[in-house]
């Protein structure tokens, strides 16, 4: 669904209503039912920010395109919240573990411009063979 939205702000529920093309009363059953969660002004009036808009596309998707009942859509949206729980999470953890990675190996690295050596240093040559020294082995 195309956003209908052209700034940021609150909006009050006859203008939300009029912007999507449903009655106030939807609105109104959405936030009963829990989908829908406008803040409050202090006169009690209903103000719709842009994250509560974009909530109601998604809920206007599921119910017109996909047919999708208002249980159906609850556990959706129940759905999403915990997927997205469990993506900031699992991004958390990741940070976590990359920061150790990188502590480790900090502690881990050489002292600047020496290169680690695998074995003993040292050149050790092998045991001349007849052939290396160029003359016939003699029996």
């Amino acid at each position: 669904m195309a956003t209908k939205r052209k700034s940021k702000g609150a909006y009050m529920i006859s203008a939300v209503a009029e912007m999507y093309e449903i009655h106030p009363q939807t609105l109104r059953l959405y936030e009963r039912e829990g989908l829908l969660r406008p803040s409050r002004s202090d006169g009690n009036t209903r103000l719709y920010t842009d994250e509560d808009l974009e909530r109601l596309e998604f809920i206007l998707s599921l119910a017109r395109e996909m047919g999708v009942n208002m249980a159906g859509i609850a556990i959706v949206l129940q759905m999403r919240e915990r997927m997205e729980e469990m993506n900031r999470q699992m991004q958390g953890f990741v940070d976590y573990v990359r920061t150790e990675m990188l502590t480790q190996m900090q502690q881990a690295a050489p002292q600047p411009g020496l290169v680690p050596l695998r074995r003993p240093f040292g050149v050790t040559r092998p045991a001349p063979t007849p052939h290396a020294t160029g003359r016939k082995k003699v029996s």
